[in-house]
């Protein structure tokens, strides 16, 4: 099956456009009989149309392939958001007509199925950027970015816990464990294969804290990519847990106490690729943190997107909503790992529901942010302010995201968190009733 290479590193948009053009002549031969073209949508997974290769060839490289404009502004459940006729997302509402998909070829994928997949952008139908798609919103930030003369580097760490009919995979915490992943072993044994399959270019994998939970990195790379792969590589879980009756879940917290993590591991080199050097933050890094922590909280729709991400950040452990940093300190909301060309900033914020696409942006817009006002770093250890600790709480943010990422973007978020805080303020919960069994 055809994939792309996925280089470790940073690498410039030029340099990513480059590698897509080199992946043409597979399409243009008929190596690819199947393709599914995939949009990142706001709750961290993709719309999906299924087309033949040689079609794909032929007619979508140039012409594009239609996507209806719902799929950025749509619920959890696939139903229209709400907005009102002056909102920024009214025209996504408007008639559901179609976007138009533009397949990136420097994503191709092997999937199971015998499927290729390759995630696209999307524009309007004058050509126009969609501002309200993640990975517009992403590849805006790179582009300012590297007008400063930086590019990123990511590795992301998604927490993923594996169940069946009788509960998670292993009854207790296996952190490190050999022993007591047993049940997960013919699953695990699948997925590898079917990963190494596909070409992301998996680092690690390991048996976590909680009772089914497992960790499977994959190798830093440019910040798209790693996004991207992110997401690809959750899809190719899923669909190979399926197989075996399992249901994999990015839930922020699988129980109250226990917690999923969308851990982003991120570093900046320069245009003219220098690197860090010794232990210490440079100026730009330390500015660059500095504008991270300062917008955190404004930030915290991004982060933790639902009602669940909040019992992540008020019970458990890991998932610290104090802002402070600290030297390799997993107690901090942000770490500072690694020396020379492996020094990075690992941000802990975000929880396994967040979307990877928005994570990446807000860290490099609020970053870039703190870069160009050259904000001076507090020191290690120092509490800065802290995260909200209800979904009411993050819309008092709203506007500082609109500054940073847009307005189209803000108003989604908006407009997710309102609908999700409506969903849960509707619904009766096993809570609701052992409390109301409790007064009988």
């Amino acid at each position: 099956m055809v994939k792309a290479p996925r280089p470790v590193g940073p690498r410039t948009l030029a340099e990513r456009a480059a590698a897509a053009r080199g992946m043409r002549g597979a399409l243009a031969r008929g190596d690819v009989p199947r393709v599914l073209l995939l949009v990142p949508d706001p709750h961290a997974r993709f719309a999906a149309v299924e087309l033949s290769g040689r079609f794909v060839a032929e007619e979508v490289l140039s012409g594009g392939y239609g996507v209806c404009t719902y799929v950025f502004a749509w619920d959890v459940e696939r139903e229209a958001l709400p907005a009102g006729p002056d909102s920024p997302l009214a025209r996504y509402l408007d008639g559901y007509g179609d976007l138009r998909m533009r397949p990136d070829l420097a994503t191709m994928t092997a999937l199971p199925d015998g499927l290729c997949g390759i995630v696209c952008d999307v524009e309007w139908p004058d050509g126009e950027p969609v501002r309200a798609a993640p990975r517009r919103a992403l590849t805006e930030q790179l582009m300012a970015l590297e007008s400063l003369g930086y590019v990123p580097s990511a590795g992301l760490e998604h927490e993923v816990v594996f169940s069946d009919a009788d509960g998670p995979l292993s009854g207790h915490g296996v952190d490190y464990a050999v022993g007591g992943t047993e049940r997960m072993r013919p699953l695990l044994r699948d997925l590898r294969g079917a990963l190494e399959r596909s070409g992301l270019g998996v680092e690690s994998a390991r048996a976590e804290c909680h009772p089914g939970q497992y960790e499977i990195v994959l190798r830093h790379r440019d910040a798209l990519a790693a996004c991207d792969d992110a997401l690809l590589q959750q899809l190719i879980v899923r669909s190979v847990a399926a197989e075996h009756g399992v249901t994999a879940s990015y839930l922020a917290a699988p129980e109250p106490g226990q917690g999923c993590s969308c851990h982003v591991h991120l570093s900046l080199s320069s245009v003219a690729g220098e690197t860090p050097s010794g232990t210490e933050l440079s100026p730009v890094m330390a500015s660059f943190l500095a504008g991270v922590l300062r917008d955190a909280a404004a930030l915290a729709p991004v982060w933790a997107p639902t009602w669940n991400s909040y019992v992540r950040l008020r019970t458990a452990p890991f998932s610290p909503r104090e802002l402070r940093w600290g030297v390799d300190d997993r107690t901090a909301a942000v770490r500072v790992a690694g020396r020379d060309a492996s020094q990075r900033l690992e941000f802990r914020f975000a929880g396994a529901d967040a979307q990877p696409h928005l994570v990446l942006a807000a860290l490099l817009a609020a970053g870039r942010a703190g870069i160009e006002e050259g904000l001076p770093l507090p020191p290690a250890g120092e509490v800065v302010g802290a995260l909200p600790g209800a979904p009411w709480e993050a819309l008092s943010g709203l506007d500082r995201v609109a500054k940073l990422l847009g307005d189209e973007v803000a108003a989604q978020q908006e407009a997710l968190l309102r609908a999700e805080l409506e969903a849960g303020c509707s619904a009766v919960t096993g809570w609701q009733r052992r409390r109301g069994a409790l007064r009988a």
